[in-house]
């Protein structure tokens, strides 16, 4: 009978080819440490590949713990603290990769996503690690130290990184491994919910589907959180960047908010039309897209003239103008879902290392945590420097 062959040995194992997972790998084999990467695709970085359009927004200069969602605001602190959007930028012009602030402190490479993951790759062969695909992990235990049951066979390690990412682009082979990793040792969850996501309309509002391709700037509101971008129209409900970062905020529940004139505010749209024969429609076509307007004023604006609104009247659609509500069904859920809002309760690591208070050596790090970042490179951020604390530490 042939025996079976010895466990590979390593002393991290991070499971994860993903942004955190890679960065954290080559930072601990940085220290010396003997560390392996599992993927289970046939390449790592697949979801690096198409951010930003394909240009990845790899950071955003002006990340700091308010630009990030969790149930403990300030767990995010140290780590981002400690390794900051200017320390990646370092690492981006040592590979000499040339990159671009498009707005808001967004910084995309010139050229392609692409390198990005071969400067991570170059990193991670610089330090010795292993990068395993087509690695599946089928479970995880702990008699003394980690070992790992994968179709490669099995895998030990006295330290193990979970950086498995979330929910979200399932096509890209997104799991819940990292949620169930964590169940299996007793972590608590919190709950997730697709973020950075389109929304869908409920029924009364679905003729506006009409409007597919109809953008315009808004400032998108809920629960006293406000973001003014773009609002984007699409057959089944609303998108663009506005939409997308207040959907990580609303739980399904409620209105939405949408200030139609952001830049308006009170009754300066109507100018020196108060007394005119000019319709509200006349004049809203001069701010919003002409289709955008009959629609609305269709459902909210009377056809007469201004010189005949009652001052009633005309605060009520002022109000509206600026303080406009939605409900919607839904969101288009993980499939189109950018990030996975919740994950591990923050409450079970410590945040200077994002090691498991309860289980020694086992750590967690990126999106498979409860820190979830804004639209514009936070995430990724959140990814470099949640994986620089662990590194330091496994």
């Amino acid at each position: 009978m042939q025996s079976q062959p010895p466990p590979q040995r390593h002393d991290v194992i991070v499971i994860g080819g993903g942004a955190a997972g890679l960065m954290c790998a080559f930072t601990a084999g940085r220290r010396g440490r003997r560390v392996a990467v599992l993927e289970h695709q046939e390449r790592v970085g697949k979801k690096i590949a198409i951010s930003g359009g394909g240009r990845c927004n790899f950071t955003n200069i002006n990340a700091s713990p308010a630009n990030f969602l969790s149930r403990n605001p300030d767990f995010c602190k140290s780590a981002l603290a400690r390794y900051t959007p200017q320390d990646f930028v370092a690492l981006v012009e040592k590979h000499g990769i040339a990159y671009h602030e498009k707005k808001l402190g967004q910084l995309f490479c010139d050229g392609s996503s692409r390198q990005i993951i071969e400067m991570l790759l170059a990193e991670c062969a610089m330090a010795g690690v292993d990068v395993i695909c087509d690695c599946r992990v089928r479970e995880a235990r702990k008699p003394g130290h980690f070992a790992l049951e994968t179709n490669r066979g099995t895998l030990e390690c006295d330290a193990l990184v979970i950086a498995t990412g979330g929910l979200s682009f399932a096509k890209l082979g997104a799991s819940d491994l990292g949620y169930r990793i964590a169940g299996q040792f007793g972590l608590r969850i919190t709950e997730t919910r697709a973020g950075l996501v389109p929304l869908t309309f409920c029924e009364a509002d679905k003729p506006y589907g009409e409007l597919s391709g109809v953008s315009l700037p808004v400032s998108a509101g809920h629960h006293g959180v406000k973001f003014e971008e773009a609002m984007l129209f699409t057959h089944r409900g609303v998108s663009g960047p506005a939409v997308l970062q207040i959907s990580s905020y609303w739980d399904g529940k409620g209105e939405l908010y949408f200030d139609l004139l952001p830049a308006l505010p009170g009754e300066e749209w109507i100018g020196a039309d108060r007394h005119s024969h000019s319709t509200p429609l006349a004049i809203l076509e001069r701010y919003l897209p002409k289709r955008f307007a009959e629609a609305w004023c269709s459902r909210h604006a009377q056809g007469k003239p201004l010189q005949h609104y009652k001052a009633r009247e005309l605060e009520d659609l002022t109000r509206l103008l600026h303080h406009w509500p939605m409900k919607f069904r839904g969101t288009e859920g993980y499939p189109k879902a950018e990030v996975t809002v919740g994950g591990v309760d923050t409450g079970e690591l410590v945040s200077k290392t994002m090691e498991c208070a309860k289980v020694p050596g086992l750590y967690f790090i990126g999106e498979v945590v409860d820190v979830t970042g804004w639209l514009g490179g936070y995430n990724f951020q959140w990814a470099w420097a949640s994986a620089a604390a662990a590194a330091e530490a496994a």
